[in-house]
């Protein structure tokens, strides 16, 4: 029966992405996303700290595509790595911080995480947010459920069902499991209730009568005008208001292309990484591991580099670099096994 197949393949899925999470929690695993190619199926992992999911030369890989082939028999597995754009907006990788942050120091201080965890979600410009952080512990012996909300939460219809971001997790300590759940509204979510005012100036349309004598044409011609009723004089904090907005206007523009060079940029070097041979992603590998020497040399005696920042961005491409090798490896490996079949 092909519904048993269809059942198959998404329990498959399901176990799939329950094993990564286990694995790769500390990480700050988000999700996991399998897509069907002809070459083999391609495994997308999504998390905030992408170097330790590749781990030291990409072993960690290599583990998992040796248990994703005995494990759950998948014939030609290719793991791949994807960065969280916002984790904030992410309920998954919060709800693991809180459970990790509760398994280091306990449940006295679930109210101080609870409360931190909301400010930082709303900081980054969520339309509102809900935790409840229940079990035995919070706050006495007994086990009991705590709420912290802030914003707008939509709890039934189609955008609590579809769209609202939710996630759960568990925290195992000496007294207990300790629940948690996570409810974001993310600001793309266009609300229906929502209303926007324009302020424009009436248009009223005035009809004057016939004048009874035709001697004149100009008054015969000119039966109707329209007369435009004007606004009436704004006050100075009105206008400094309007200033502002229009100052608010400008610096939104300037972080959009900023945001847009910024993409371009990832785009280019995304690009690049698909054209490189193994020869110049080796020749790569030297730059980076040169520059990196230079600047740990910097720290050392005691001068601040210019780019503090730098140095992630240098261990990420490194990943990258690595994990370009490993996929050129394993076409290699593919089209001499099919050279040798026929």
């Amino acid at each position: 029966m092909i519904e048993r197949q269809f059942v198959k393949q998404k329990t498959k899925e399901f176990q799939i992405q329950e094993y990564i999470s286990k694995q790769f929690s500390k990480a700050g695993h988000s999700k996991t996303e399998i897509q069907r190619t002809p070459l083999g199926e391609k495994v997308i992992v999504y998390a905030t700290r992408p170097g330790l999911i590749v781990g030291s030369k990409g072993e960690n890989i290599k583990k998992l595509t040796k248990v994703l082939k005995t494990r759950f028999k998948m014939e030609n597995p290719q793991v791949e790595i994807g960065e969280v754009e916002n984790p904030f907006f992410d309920p998954s990788v919060m709800a693991q911080r809180i459970s990790s942050i509760l398994e280091k120091y306990g449940p006295k201080r679930f109210k101080s995480v609870g409360y931190k965890t909301l400010q930082q979600i709303m900081d980054a410009g969520a339309i509102g947010a809900e935790i409840v952080i229940g079990g035995r512990g919070v706050p006495g012996a007994r086990a009991k459920s705590w709420r912290f909300s802030a914003g707008h939460m939509k709890k039934s219809g189609d955008l609590a069902q579809y769209h609202v971001k939710k996630a759960q997790t568990t925290a195992d300590l000496k007294s207990g499991t300790i629940g948690i759940k996570i409810m974001i509204m993310t600001p793309d979510i266009i609300l229906p209730d929502k209303i926007t005012v324009l302020d424009k100036p009436r248009e009223i349309k005035t009809e004057e009568p016939k004048e009874e004598k035709k001697t004149k044409k100009k008054t015969q011609k000119k039966q109707a005008k329209k007369r435009v009723v004007k606004p009436k004089k704004i006050t100075e904090k009105k206008q400094e208001q309007k200033e502002e907005k229009k100052e608010e206007k400008k610096e939104e523009k300037k972080e959009e292309k900023k945001e847009e060079k910024k993409e371009e940029k990832k785009e280019e070097k995304k690009t690049e990484l698909k054209q490189m041979d193994n020869k110049k992603v080796k020749d790569k590998m030297i730059e980076l591991k040169r520059e990196m020497i230079k600047i740990r040399s910097q720290i050392s005696t005691g001068t601040a580099p210019q780019n503090p920042g730098k140095v992630k961005e240098i261990k990420r491409t490194i990943a990258k670099l690595l994990h370009k090798l490993d996929q050129n490896k394993q076409k290699t490996e593919l089209k001499s096994s099919e050279e040798a079949k026929k």
